[in-house]
C-alpha cells in the first residue's frame, strides 16, 4: 500500500486531538528528550519484539511519524502491531471505519465508551486506559469513563448511554441476541444500523483486547492524566490536558 493511501485510509481524529493536549514546545521536547536519553530503561511495550523502523516499511513508518508528531508521542498499539506489517494495515483499516466515521447515531464519545465498558469486562489494562483517555477527550466529561471502568450500571449515564452499553455487553458476552434488545435500543432512538455499529464495535475491541493480552501491551504513561483537567478559555490554548 502507497504511503499516502494508508495516511489517508488510517489517520486516526482521536490521535490530531492529541496535538492539542500540550503545548507545541513542550511536545518537541519531549520528543528531542526521549530520543536523545540513553540512561532511560527501556519502555515495556510487549512480549513480542518491536522492530525498529528502519526495518519497517514507509508507509507505516510515515504514519507512525505523523501520530508522534501530532501527539507528542506514539502510542504503544502501534509499536506492537507492527510487529507484523500486513496485519497492521487491515487492524488500523478496520479501526478507522469504526472509531472515526462522522455518519450513524453514534457520537465518538459514544464509541469510546462502548471500548471502555467492553475493555473492561475482558480485563484489558491497554484499551481501557487508552480509550478511556480518548472518552475524556471526546466528552469533555473526566471522570464518566473512570465510572464505566469500574461499573457502568453505577456510572453516571444517560438512559441512552445506558441502553447503548447493555447492548454492547450483550454482544461482548455472546449472549443469544433478540428482538428484545434491538427494542431497547429503539426505545432510546438508535436504529438497527447503530445497533450494527455498537456490535461490530464491541466485536472488533473482542479481538483487540485478546491481541493485548497475547502481547502483554501496556498502556504509555501519557494516558493516564489526558483529558482530566478542562482550562477555562482564554487560558493558554482553552483544550483539555
Amino acid at each position: 500500500m502507497a504511503s499516502s493511501g494508508l495516511l489517508k485510509l488510517v489517520r486516526p481524529a482521536a490521535f490530531q486531538l492529541l496535538a492539542t493536549l500540550r503545548p507545541a514546545g513542550e511536545r518537541a521536547a519531549i520528543i528531542a528528550t526521549r530520543r536523545l536519553s540513553t540512561d532511560a530503561p527501556p519502555e515495556k511495550i510487549s512480549r513480542y519484539p518491536v522492530p525498529y523502523k528502519k526495518e519497517l516499511p514507509y508507509d507505516i513508518v510515515a504514519l507512525m511519524e505523523e501520530v508522534e508528531t501530532k501527539g507528542g508521542f506514539l502510542p504503544n498499539v502501534f509499536k506492537a502491531l507492527s510487529h507484523r506489517p500486513a496485519e497492521f494495515r487491515a487492524f488500523f483499516a478496520y479501526y478507522n471505519e469504526l472509531m472515526n466515521k462522522e455518519t450513524g447515531g453514534l457520537t465518538k464519545a459514544d464509541r469510546e465508551l462502548i471500548v471502555v465498558a467492553t475493555s473492561m469486562h475482558n480485563q484489558c489494562l491497554y484499551c481501557v486506559v487508552s480509550h478511556s483517555a480518548l472518552h475524556r477527550i471526546y466528552s469533555k466529561k473526566p471522570t464518566l469513563a473512570d465510572q464505566v471502568a469500574v461499573n457502568y450500571k453505577n456510572a453516571e449515564l444517560s438512559p441512552r448511554e445506558l441502553a447503548m452499553l447493555d447492548f454492547a455487553l450483550a454482544v461482548c458476552r455472546s449472549d443469544t441476541i433478540t428482538d428484545q434488545h434491538f427494542l431497547s435500543l429503539e426505545e432510546v432512538g438508535f436504529d438497527r444500523e447503530d445497533a450494527w455499529d455498537i456490535g461490530a464495535i464491541a466485536a472488533f475491541f473482542a479481538m483487540s483486547n485478546r491481541m493485548a493480552h497475547l502481547t502483554d501491551m501496556r498502556p504509555n504513561v501519557e494516558f493516564y492524566n489526558l483529558g482530566r483537567v478542562v482550562r477555562a478559555k482564554g487560558k493558554g490554548d482553552g483544550e483539555s490536558t
